[in-house]
């Protein structure tokens, strides 16, 4: 399997599953702002959407999107990072994804245009703001988004945490969140997987 990716983009999320997972999956970067792939080539040819993550099978079958391919990954060993499929405990997780997806992943989306006006901006960061108050309420209470074992879920939103340095959104109101980043951290496939993608300290 090929993992297209950006160093710390939301593709992070399926590279760290990946690790955590022991599968052999062949990371390939991707240059965003020139949409080129490391020997130059136009990554539209690869992926038509123009953005990571992609995950290439063997076969040459395509599967896109982040919380579909975090899905993909975790049932190729299952149990270990999202319940059996079918089950309500995988249904509960799947409404995860799908708040971080919708509600967190894409609440960042204008702050990434400098052209956004400053209270565009400042609305943006509130309403995810509100968003974090739910999931800290969780964590508040678990080590982990879906009880003490950590999942996909858990990979997702420790990565779109970390865009909040980038944003200069202050997660101090939220000590929940930044004890789930330093847990998250702490582990030796993210840790394995920031250096891999260069971003280790």
């Amino acid at each position: 399997m090929k993992l297209y990716l950006t160093p710390g983009a939301c593709s992070q999320a399926p590279h760290i599953a990946a690790l955590e997972l022991g599968l052999p999956v062949e990371a390939v970067k991707v240059d965003l702002a020139k949409h080129t792939l490391p020997d130059g080539s136009d990554f539209y040819k690869v992926n038509p959407k123009g953005y990571v993550p992609l995950l290439v099978l063997d076969d040459g079958t395509s599967i896109s999107e982040a919380n579909v391919i975090l899905q993909y990954l975790a049932d190729q060993k299952p149990g270990t990072l999202a319940p059996a499929f079918g089950t309500l405990a995988r249904w509960k997780l799947m409404e995860l994804l799908g708040f971080i997806a919708t509600e967190v992943h894409k609440g960042f989306g204008v702050l990434w245009n400098p052209a956004t006006p400053a209270e565009v901006r400042a609305a943006a960061i509130d309403r995810l703001g509100t968003r974090f108050d739910l999931l800290a309420g969780t964590l508040a209470k678990q080590s982990y988004l879906t009880g003490e074992a950590f999942s996909i879920a858990d990979a997702y939103l420790f990565v779109l945490l970390n865009w909040t340095k980038i944003h200069k959104i202050d997660l101090a109101r939220w000590p929940a969140l930044t004890a789930f980043q330093a847990r998250v951290a702490a582990r030796p496939a993210v840790q394995a997987t920031l250096k891999a993608e260069g971003l280790s300290k």
